[in-house]
């Protein structure tokens, strides 16, 4: 006697969890086992995963011809994620589960031997997907915490098979997942800018970026505290809002890197080495996977020793920096990540990284500097709004009893008021604001405007980068607490554009 039984699941197609059903029917004739629908290696593998569990479940494996369809047929479908769903599937439709069961559930996990239930990546995108279809979804116990980050969503979480069983028959009630009691939140937990003595003007630069979203480069000789200052930038960030903190875990969990629920609303700081090729910048391999800029999204992008890295590496930042996406295309599969990520780069004037040091101790020629700053083309230095020269710092000033400087809470403070004043001014932050937008909040009065015209011919500046001074003014303005943009809110930030003229 035929059956068919149907189960839903969820497949992982970059950041989305597009649903998939699994039709399992089961015929008579010599006992075999087939699947449809695009599975990859790990799916086809499945069938000796389910059998064994099912066996260790104490349920019978029905010698029958068994038809195990995943739709839609044309989405690739890889990963353990299938087996529950299959496993139930089979149970169902051999009449050993109620199929009346399986209605207004979602499963996802893989299989062990003996039927223990394996977490998966990717869970939760299908978390936030099976709430929109108003599904309760069940999931592996070492996924639970991340489940739970999707508020509102029936999640319910299994050890084994058996357990999974149970439930569906009413012999017990799994559990709801439970989001990590002990979470932290905001920019605890992240390196203070106390630690920075000194460096007043990339202290301010620094704040400057944090205010507005804005990119900034570093400038300076080694040890001067390029990287020590690139580390603070995450604590005086304002706390990440639920919407952001959902879709930088969401990245982090179809990645395979997992989410640390203790401190998913923290904004990440990613910081790869320069021998990074440009796909684990932008993402791929295999399939389409998010990369370092997709993994900073709302967070921290840092690159230190920028004229170190290849120069085609550096150059596939150039749209995901204005559009604040990335497509990764590969032969039979797209996708789109999100990588609104803010950009801090670092670099040494020139190759012995000694150039305009007080103790004259830089050799290099002329061409050798030039050379080395060429070495970071001109397009993407043009679309980073700060450019911040770091001084050597003096043995005085790196004495143990030298004043701290001032706290990340005190800067993070003014921080968020500024980026108040621009949210409820335009509803983005200043960095982001197209080209309307920048003509209407950043007007300037006649006399500023024509400073600014003379300083563009002067500095030989691009369209870009006039439109990213008015923004930065715009921040230094709102720092300020001030409505319009005045001289010398546009005198600063008109300063912070003296590297590209170089």
């Amino acid at each position: 006697m035929a059956g068919l039984a149907i189960v839903h699941g969820r497949a992982r197609a970059g950041v989305r969890a597009p649903e998939v059903t699994v039709e399992v029917y089961m015929s008579g004739g010599l006992p075999r086992m087939s699947m449809v629908g695009l599975p990859q290696a790990a799916v086809r593998e499945s069938k000796d995963r389910v059998r064994a569990a099912i066996r260790c479940a104490q349920y019978e494996f029905p010698p029958r011809v068994t038809t195990v369809n995943l739709a839609p047929a044309d989405l690739p479908k890889g990963g353990g994620r299938f087996d529950l769903p299959i496993a139930l599937g089979i149970l169902a439709a051999s009449d050993q589960l109620p199929q009346a069961a399986l209605a207004g559930h979602e499963f996802m996990g893989e299989l062990g031997l003996a039927g223990e239930l394996r977490a998966v990546d990717g869970v939760l995108p299908a978390a936030l997907a099976c709430g929109e279809a108003g599904r309760v979804l069940v999931v592996p116990v070492g996924n639970g915490a991340e489940a739970a980050l999707a508020r509102g969503v029936d999640v319910r979480v299994a050890r084994t098979l058996s357990e999974v069983c149970a439930h569906l028959t009413g012999q017990r009630v799994l559990p709801r997942a439970a989001a990590d009691p002990g979470g932290r939140t905001g920019a605890t937990g992240s390196p203070d800018l106390a630690d920075v003595r000194g460096q007043l003007r990339a202290r301010r630069a620094l704040e400057i970026a944090a205010s507005g979203g804005h990119h900034l480069l570093l400038s300076g000789s080694p040890g001067c505290g390029k990287t020590l200052l690139a580390s603070r930038l995450p604590g005086i960030l304002p706390e990440a809002s639920e919407a952001e903190a959902l879709e930088t875990a969401a990245i982090a969990s179809i990645s395979g890197r997992g989410i640390d629920p203790a401190r998913w609303r923290q904004r990440p700081f990613r910081a790869p080495h320069h021998t990074a090729s440009a796909i684990a910048l932008v993402g791929g391999s295999g399939e389409p996977r998010p990369g370092e800029i997709s993994l900073a999204h709302n967070g921290v992008l840092f690159l230190d020793e920028l004229p170190e890295w290849s120069r085609s590496v550096l150059e596939v930042l150039r749209e995901p920096l204005e559009s604040g996406t990335v497509t990764v295309s590969r032969a039979a599969r797209q996708s789109e990540f999100p990588a609104r990520f803010q950009l801090v780069a670092a670099m040494n004037p020139c190759p012995c990284g000694w150039a305009g040091d007080p103790s004259g101790r830089c050799q290099c020629s002329l061409d050798a500097v030039q050379r080395y700053r060429m070495r970071v083309s001109g397009p993407l230095l043009d679309r980073i709004d700060l450019h911040v020269d770091v001084p050597r710092m003096s043995p005085a000033e790196l004495r143990p009893d030298a004043p701290a400087g001032e706290a990340s809470a005190a800067v993070r403070a003014r921080v968020e008021a500024a980026r108040g004043r621009q949210l409820a001014r335009a509803g983005v932050l200043n960095a982001h604001l197209d080209q309307a937008g920048t003509a209407a909040h950043c007007r300037l009065a006649d006399g500023d405007q024509a400073l600014l015209e003379r300083a563009i011919d002067s500095l030989q500046l691009s369209a870009r980068a006039m439109h990213r001074i008015l923004r930065v003014a715009r921040t230094i303005a709102d720092l300020d607490g001030r409505d319009a943009i005045g001289s010398a809110h546009l005198a600063e930030a008109l300063g912070y554009r003296g590297f590209v003229a170089q």
